[in-house]
């Protein structure tokens, strides 16, 4: 991948963009680039940037609601399929 992988006009000005991160989180996100192919990590923050603004998935609240789904997997407190179809009213039809 390269800039004409951002899917811009090559007239496009590149900019360059800063931002803070916990070194943690920056370290996944060096074990993603390297681990996935890419050749930078700006490449690789580029085409997932692209990529949330393309195709976004989730809004907040729906974000928030998969964190604490997420949270409660790994504490184990999660609920059987009939227990949610109880607590939700839905049915398994």
């Amino acid at each position: 991948m390269s800039e004409a992988a951002t899917g811009r006009d090559e007239e496009d000005e590149i900019v360059t963009v800063n931002f803070k991160a916990t070194q943690s989180f920056l370290d996944e996100i060096d074990e993603a680039w390297q681990g996935r192919g890419f050749n930078s990590r700006s490449e690789f923050i580029r085409y997932t940037l692209r990529d949330a603004v393309e195709n976004p998935t989730f809004d907040r609240d729906e974000l928030i609601a998969l964190l604490a789904a997420e949270s409660d997997s790994r504490e184990g407190t999660t609920m059987d399929a009939e227990q949610a179809r109880e607590t939700f009213g839905t049915s398994d039809e």
